[in-house]
């Protein structure tokens, strides 16, 4: 990865690293864990079984172009998008840079502002990965789960899969898809995503509505309890509406929010019935225990890395205390190290998303993680498997 950094800039590199995991250039997690390693990281959510807690968080593989490769890496689960209904501005060579590394904090400040292929793009990809695993399985399949001959095809194809099979078309994998919203769109109107969730949710295992990311104007907005009560509601009825196989809809939420705020989006998950929340997104706050040079901490855009870690971990801790644990959170910010990730597990998180130092060690991090926390687990915790120390810290306390 250094060579990477010292070649290309970064959304280049970003770029870059996206081709070669498109192309499978890229090495994959070799070798097994023992049964006992298993049933430490082994974890259950809204009915679905994930391998391990560690995941993809959005932004990564933005456009839904190297999902095998990144399952190859070893997440237990892989969120693609942000994806908004229409293909929004892509990098051009003379194009104002939107992204900074801030190497001394091993931290990246970005301003891409939902930068997508649109939703079009996104599940023609989506359906080609299920088309190439219905033809390597010998099945052909109707939206009603009936085994089909060619000729009962719709003109797009029967791509619906088994119950029994998964989004992610991995056994204990897990696929979610981070829906957007266009910068030309009305600000308070919820067709955005309710397109996404038709479009895009056949898909996916999991929904995500992202309303915290920093660099769509009013965006930020939706987080208030007004908007977000009607947004979630609209997204809920449309996927009540249209999708049969009920993917969990999370929501994804800023870590600068106030404690007030934070209550009434709470409030929110829990009377509309939300399936969970991500917490968090990037922040616009600027710690002062940065120690890049302060040229490019002063870049405007979201601040992701090891500075946001705090803020990320006391927010998913005041969530976990509103809600008394009763929504499930997955916890993004600033990790990079297995104790990080253990934090966030007792803090309340039952499931934990990597991003912004992913891109600084690359894919040999997500097994080093993986066998940290086992490590942490049989020392810390006297053995206990991970989902036995979600919240832990609320019970100490």
């Amino acid at each position: 990865m250094p060579t990477v950094h010292a070649l290309f800039g970064p959304e280049d590199a970003h770029r870059l690293s996206i081709w070669l995991a498109k192309h499978r250039l890229v090495p994959f997690e070799h070798g097994n864990i023992d049964e006992d390693e298993k049933e430490l990281l082994a974890t259950e959510l809204w009915g679905k079984t994930f391998s391990n807690p560690i995941g993809l968080a959005a932004g990564y593989d933005k456009h839904a172009e190297a999902i095998e490769a990144m399952f190859g890496f070893g997440f237990g689960f892989v969120e693609v998008g942000s994806v908004t209904p229409k293909p929004q501005v892509q990098h051009t060579r003379n194009a104002t840079p939107r992204m900074f590394r801030l190497p001394q904090d091993t931290a990246v400040i970005n301003r891409y502002g939902f930068n997508s292929d649109g939703h079009r793009a996104v599940a023609d990809r989506l359906k080609a990965r299920i088309r190439t695993y219905l033809y390597r399985h010998g099945l052909e399949l109707s939206l009603d789960n009936r085994v089909v001959e060619p000729a009962d095809r719709d003109a797009y194809g029967s791509l619906a899969l088994p119950r029994s099979v998964p989004r992610s078309l991995r056994p204990s994998r897990v696929l979610g898809v981070n829906l957007g919203k266009n910068k030309t769109s009305p600000p308070d109107s919820p067709q955005d995503y309710v397109d996404g969730v038709v479009e895009l949710g056949p898909f996916a295992d999991y929904v995500v509505v992202n309303v915290s990311s920093p660099n769509t104007p009013g965006l930020r907005a939706l987080q208030r309890r007004e908007p977000m009560e009607k947004l979630m509601t609209a997204v809920k009825q449309a996927r009540d509406e249209n999708l049969p196989h009920r993917p969990p809809l999370l929501v994804k939420i800023a870590p600068d929010v106030s404690e007030a705020e934070l209550e009434d989006i709470a409030a929110v998950v829990r009377g509309v019935g939300i399936d969970g929340v991500i917490i968090s997104n990037t922040t616009v706050s600027r710690p002062p225990t940065l120690k890049s040079d302060p040229k490019l901490s002063r870049e405007v855009g979201g601040l992701s890395g090891p500075p946001l870690l705090p803020l990320a971990l006391d927010r998913v801790s005041k969530f976990y205390r509103l809600t008394a644990g009763a929504v499930p959170i997955i916890g993004c910010g600033g990790v990079a190290t297995a104790a990080d990730v253990l934090a966030f597990a007792r803090a309340g998180a039952s499931l934990v998303q990597v991003y912004t130092v992913f891109g600084y060690y690359g894919p040999g991090m997500i097994h080093d993680l993986k066998a940290g926390v086992v490590e942490l687990l049989r020392k810390e915790e006297g053995g206990r498997a991970w989902r036995e120390v979600v919240g832990k810290d609320h019970r100490a306390a």
